[in-house]
């Protein structure tokens, strides 16, 4: 019956042979091809995840060790900017405070609670577009299309306390930042901004 169905046989891709015989392996052997490109393929793309994670990994680690260079609190903000564009391609990155209490030159002043209005009260981050009204990013502000923010606490020396701050990075581009995104890069970052900023008590 399926001899005599050659329209069936041509739609599927089989081959009469014999009397008797239906030839099955060009069909396998096209079939494993497409199984070996798809693996390949799947493969490539994989090679090119872990290239450019390896990538990441070492642009973040000769930023933080440009970081850990600053001579004071000014400097480690323009240091983080720099990076923020040389490294990683970003339209930039700043670092506020909140108030009361001085701002050093460079960072950016925020209100009291502004943290945790923008990242919820327990909030560590937030990725995603920019936040209408928070003027962080200065002049390249109208380059930014997506953000991310990783809360700071640096505790500066001679305060009671830490100070409630933000990192935050600017990207060009709108899928720059994503909540479905990881940021253990730009977290680690934020921390050593953290860590470094506590060199230095706050200026008066």
């Amino acid at each position: 019956m399926l001899l005599d169905d050659r329209s069936l046989l041509e739609e599927i891709g089989l081959r009469p042979h014999g009397r008797n015989v239906v030839e099955f392996g060009s069909v396998a052997l096209t079939r494993l091809e497409a199984a070996a490109e798809r693996e390949a393929d799947a493969r490539k793309h994989v090679e090119a995840v872990a290239r450019a994670n390896f990538a990441a990994q070492t642009q973040t680690h000769v930023a933080a060790l440009d970081l850990l260079e600053a001579r004071n609190l000014s400097d480690l903000a323009r240091r983080l900017d720099a990076s923020a564009a040389a490294r990683f391609g970003l339209a930039g990155a700043a670092v506020a405070l909140e108030r009361p209490g001085p701002v050093p030159f460079g960072w950016r002043a925020l209100e009291e609670g502004d943290v945790d209005a923008l990242l919820g009260h327990n909030g560590l981050t937030w990725l995603g577009p920019p936040i209408p009204g928070l003027d962080l990013f200065g002049k390249a502000a109208e380059e930014v299309r997506s953000i991310a923010l990783i809360r700071l606490a640096p505790h500066f020396p001679g305060d009671e306390k830490p100070r409630p701050g933000l990192c935050a990075f600017g990207s060009t581009e709108p899928e720059g930042f994503t909540a479905a995104m990881g940021c253990e890069l730009i977290a680690f970052i934020a921390r050593v901004v953290e860590r470094t900023a506590e060199r230095w008590p706050q200026p008066a």
